[in-house]
């Protein structure tokens, strides 16, 4: 009896578990990927298993956004809900990835799929805060193309349209779901750029607040501070991003032999991989005429792409809190609070929170404890308590 119980109870997990793995695109648009189909729009989703946040629901998607000229792309994400949701409506958080690396193998979506997700613990996090959790894995990353690391525009749409396409793919959330931004570094840099072009990139959102924690706002000094140091393997994702939304720059060009190399090799290395491989390298030694890359930033063609990527000259459409260690030691503590100044002489409604955790990853955890409080203060629609001036 025990026998025959212990082989039906087994019987019934193995069932509900090919049942959930088992789900090919359960939504699918009828264009395909290719096709067409507005910012946000769902082409597939099906549903997946995330090992270290099982606490919800979890249904990996592609959808549609825009590249940093405007241009049609379908970038992959996942959408999370949780499975005890908080009472009342429900409530979306659009949450951007800190830096995974160039290779598709490292999407969010995928990692949390495979349990290497670093973010895991801040996104189940949220879920247990009740909240629907849905991750973009930004252009060119688990999709076919180039990741353009940090590139503003892109990687703002690709945040905005996870948070609409959450609307579409068929799980429960509500057209008018009020939603927040979430993310910390290259996720910091995301939702900064992505609260700020809401308003006239999708203002049918409901959005009541993001949080940027550590963002890298200017490029030109974060590069500066990242040549040659510990983690310039960063600066190398860059000089790969900025080859992959401007073809036209030629940045190849100005790599000698070793530096095209090093290049080709970081598109296929997620962040554990390049930091061990390249630490100190000191990018004078891959340019084709001896100078640091930082070097080019000043430089035209490449100095008003740069400068295109500055965050901080559009107003924000929702309450901002930014949260920077004041001993950063890859984004510089001047980026976040150059931010908030550039918002708050703008109007905005700016709470920036410098931390006394040293270091980047130090910051992070201190980060993430305000970031709840604040999102949870944002969607009770408590005040808001701005330090501009």
């Amino acid at each position: 009896m025990r026998t025959r119980l212990r082989a039906t109870v087994v019987a019934g997990v193995v069932a509900v578990v090919a049942a959930v793995v088992a789900v090919p695109q359960a939504l699918a648009s009828p264009d395909g990927p290719g096709g067409e189909g507005a910012p946000g729009d769902v082409v597939s989703a099906e549903r997946v298993l995330t090992p270290t946040v099982p606490a919800a629901t979890a249904t990996r998607i592609l959808y549609r956004s825009l590249d940093t000229d405007d241009r049609p792309v379908t970038v992959s994400g996942i959408v999370l809900t949780p499975l005890v949701p908080a009472p009342g409506p429900t409530r979306v958080v659009g949450f951007a990835a800190g830096t995974q690396g160039l290779a598709d193998r490292c999407a969010p979506s995928r990692q949390l799929q495979a349990g290497t997700e670093y973010e895991a613990p801040a996104i189940g996090a949220l879920l247990t805060s009740g909240y629907t959790v849905a991750v973009t894995d930004y252009e060119g990353l688990g999709t076919p193309g180039e990741h353009t690391y940090v590139n503003r525009a892109a990687q703002a749409h690709a945040l905005l349209d996870v948070a609409r396409a959450a609307q579409r793919a068929g799980v429960g959330v509500p057209e008018d779901a009020p939603t927040a931004l979430y993310g910390y570094s290259q996720g910091g840099g995301a939702s900064a750029a992505a609260v700020e072009l809401a308003p006239e990139y999708a203002p049918e959102l409901d959005l009541v607040g993001a949080y940027a924690g550590a963002p890298p706002a200017d490029l030109r000094a974060t590069g500066r501070a990242l040549d040659g140091g510990p983690s310039v393997a960063l600066l190398g994702y860059a000089v790969s991003g900025f080859d992959a939304a401007y073809p036209d720059l030629g940045v190849q060009d100005l790599l000698n032999d070793r530096g095209r190399q090093v290049v080709a090799e970081l598109r296929e290395q997620c962040t554990q991989d390049s930091a061990l491989r390249y630490p100190g390298l000191r990018s004078e030694t891959l340019s084709a005429d001896g100078r640091p890359i930082s070097a080019f930033l000043d430089e035209e063609p490449f100095a008003s792409r740069v400068d295109e990527q500055l965050i901080g000259r559009r107003t924000p459409g929702a309450p901002v809190l930014i949260v920077h260690s004041v001993a950063d030691d890859i984004v510089p503590f001047g980026q976040g609070e150059e931010l908030a100044e550039r918002w708050c002489a703008r109007g905005a409604d700016v709470e920036f929170r410098p931390s006394p955790v040293p270091g980047h990853l130090g910051g992070y955890p201190d980060g993430q404890t305000r970031a709840l409080a604040f999102l949870q203060a944002r969607f009770a629609d408590l005040p808001t308590t701005p330090t501009c001036g």
